[in-house]
């Protein structure tokens, strides 16, 4: 390959990145112009040189994935993908920032055509390549076989001084380095200056040693601004390594040529004004005027990378059609699964429980659930943040995801429950796997942000939630989830599912599985709970609707609609029997998912939860916040504005008010006063 040195064109190119990114972040009078600009030299060799991509099709199976962890230099990526041919306009450029425009603030996945992760939350977005360097490495090795290779070689990302303080990235990457995924690559922009300052103010340590302890091969680029043949050696250098994931330290100056802001904080996060950018053009040798210049010898340089990805993506399709050849129905799988398609006929095998049975945890039937079908949806891969054996998460004969067993469906986070987050992300965004994670319901918190960036990706992740309640007992209130259900439920487009039984259960897993268009959460009980009859759950499949009749009112129109979650549904089922009792005819509803629910037709809605019916109870061992929808002015909610306390969770649900006795006293409480 010709030395990046000698080739008269590259500095010009160069040129057009950083100018095109400091002229729309300046346009946009808002924006991060100096990281985009030393970073100009790195991201023409990898777009260039490195990359496997193509323009044409920016979701081809087989390309290498590059996240820009730093997404605050989204014009960056922008520009590449302008530059490249991606269906990224002049006019996108433009428009950096403002209303409908394909660039928004940083990067946004199924936003902007190239863009394989939302990022901007620091630390997110090189965690989540380590999810998509395990999900490739998952899948090369069902699918590869002697002489069919096919699966992208590489996951690539760039990150900054930001990204390496937050902890996420340090759970991540320790666990990339046990893992040992030499097939990523991340680019550390050492540029030392963050939006207060020099890094020094807060960030000294000897990062290249702690990657070193991590397991990392760990090279280093002392001038990332000029010396293009340094870079290339270092790229090539950590694509051949063979056995550990590699950082390359590359040393930059942010804001490149600006005479007076580079190098210093005013180039982070501010546009450099229109004087200082052109000084910094005079400086470099690129013309004032026009604004957004690309010229013609540069872009057609730059659009070569069209002709470059058609041809890899042909060289490709040869080897699926290869492939199809010697082992069809691995490529049939490969295709089913590509598209995020479920196998056939896959839910016959969700188990039911009898009521013989006897009374059961919900996690212990989501662990029974997930080894029914696990035989059937071979993508499923999870596992927890070392609590498998008590969220009762492993797929039993799946064997273990190991360096020496990339193939094995149960992974091993570690105490990392925030990196386990960011890495089921990028498993998802991936494809070709459905990805769980598990931990406690209190340890959401850990994992929220990720959440959150699956929520607005429309990841398929699934999270498994367990000791969901105070029912949790003597570990106290630290571990006694109080607001995560209100909380999680605020979170738009998260499905939320806390199953009453183990037959719901069995349900709440079908619609998470079924769901590809976002996050779903399982939560789930410690405690063993009563199962309810098979007819009452899946009898006229109301369940799959996020909230139906549990057990009816012994007359057609109840005077009380008690409506409860989880584990406080055989609570609210006990209530009913003392009310009817008592001549009040009751309706129990459950509510296992009210996302599902809110989404079904008022008529139906309405017909669950009678709006002529005012004497509404909702039953939730957990905050109060949201209940008052469904309660209404005249309703009361049984529930927990408080935390909790230590003691056998039997005598904590007592104690807080979470009986039939206590639950059946509100609802004559509101028939009293309508009376």
């Amino acid at each position: 390959m010709t030395a990046a040195s000698n080739d008269p064109i590259a500095l010009r190119a160069i040129n057009a990145i950083r100018f095109l990114s400091a002229d729309a972040v300046q346009k946009a009078n808002s924006g991060h112009p100096g990281t985009p600009m030393g970073l100009a030299p790195l991201s023409y060799l990898l777009w260039t040189r490195y990359l496997r991509y193509n323009p044409r099709n920016p979701d081809w199976a087989g390309r290498d994935r590059f996240i820009l962890s730093c997404g605050h230099a989204s014009m960056l990526l922008y520009s590449m993908l302008h530059l490249t041919g991606y269906d990224v306009s002049m006019d996108d450029l433009k428009n950096f920032r403002q209303w409908g425009s394909l660039t928004p603030g940083h990067p946004e996945a199924g936003h902007t055509p190239g863009v394989e992760m939302t990022t901007g939350p620091l630390g997110q977005g090189i965690s989540s390549a380590v999810g998509m360097a395990m999900a490739a490495r998952f899948t090369a090795q069902r699918y590869h076989r002697p002489g069919h290779e096919f699966v992208p070689q590489r996951i690539v990302t760039i990150c900054s001084d930001g990204d390496l303080m937050e902890g996420v990235s340090s759970e991540a990457c320790s666990l990339a380095g046990v893992h040992g995924l030499s097939n990523l690559v991340a680019f550390w922009d050492d540029n030392k200056i963050t939006i207060e300052g020099s890094t020094d103010l807060a960030f000294r340590e000897d990062v290249a040693a702690r990657y070193r302890a991590y397991g990392w091969n760990v090279l280093r680029v002392e001038n990332g601004d000029t010396d293009l043949d340094g870079l290339c050696a270092a790229i090539e250098s950590a694509y051949a390594e063979n056995a550990r994931p590699t950082l390359v330290a590359v040393r930059t100056t942010i804001a490149f040529g600006a005479p007076h802001k580079g190098g210093t904080a005013e180039a982070h996060g501010a546009p450099l004004g229109a004087a200082e950018i052109a000084l910094a053009k005079e400086a470099l040798g690129w013309p004032v005027e026009p604004l957004f210049l690309v010229p013609d010898d540069v872009r057609a340089h730059f659009r070569q990378a069209i002709d470059r990805g058609e041809a890899f993506e042909r060289e490709w399709r040869l080897k699926i059609a290869a492939y199809q050849e010697a082992h069809p129905q691995l490529a049939l799988d490969f295709e089913r699964t590509s598209w995020g398609d479920l196998p056939e006929g896959w839910d016959a095998a969700l188990p039911t429980f009898p009521v013989e049975d006897g009374a059961m945890a919900t996690r212990s039937a989501s662990g029974k659930v997930i080894n029914a079908i696990a035989g059937l949806i071979p993508e499923m891969i999870g596992g927890s943040a070392d609590l498998a054996p008590s969220t009762e998460t492993l797929i039993k004969g799946g064997g273990d995801f190991f360096p020496q067993t990339p193939g094995g469906r149960n992974m091993h986070f570690g105490v990392r429950e925030h990196g386990m987050g960011a890495i089921l992300n990028g498993m998802s965004r991936y494809g070709s796997v459905i990805p769980y994670g598990a931990t406690f319901l209190i340890f959401s918190d850990y994992v929220r942000p990720s959440i959150r960036l699956a929520a607005i990706m429309k990841c398929r992740v699934i999270y498994v939630f367990t000791h969901d309640s105070i029912g949790v007992g003597e570990d106290g209130p630290t571990h006694q989830p109080v607001e995560h259900l209100a909380s999680l439920r605020a979170m738009p487009n998260v499905y939320v599912f806390r199953p009453a039984d183990a037959n719901e259960t069995s349900a709440c897993w079908k619609m998470a599985l079924e769901r590809a268009d976002g996050p779903s959460l399982l939560c789930l009980s410690r405690q063993k709970l009563p199962v309810l009859p098979p007819d009452s759950v899946f009898g006229e499949g109301n369940v799959y609707r996020g909230g139906y009749i549990s057990m009816e009112g012994s007359t057609a129109n109840p005077s009380v609609v008690l409506i409860a979650t989880g584990s406080e549904v055989s609570t609210a089922i006990g209530a009913r029997a003392l009310l009817e009792a008592g001549g009040v005819s009751t309706r129990v509803v459950s509510m296992p998912c009210r996302e599902v629910f809110e989404a079904q037709p008022k008529e139906y809605r309405d017909a669950v939860i009678p709006p002529a019916v005012k004497a509404r109870v909702s039953v939730e061992a957990a905050a109060s916040f949201g209940w008052e929808r469904y309660v209404g002015e005249a309703g009361v909610s049984v529930a927990l504005d408080h935390f909790g306390a230590s003691a056998p969770g039997d005598r904590i649900f007592a104690e807080f008010g979470f009986t039939a006795e206590n639950v059946a006293s509100a609802a004559r409480g509101i028939l009293s006063r309508q009376a």
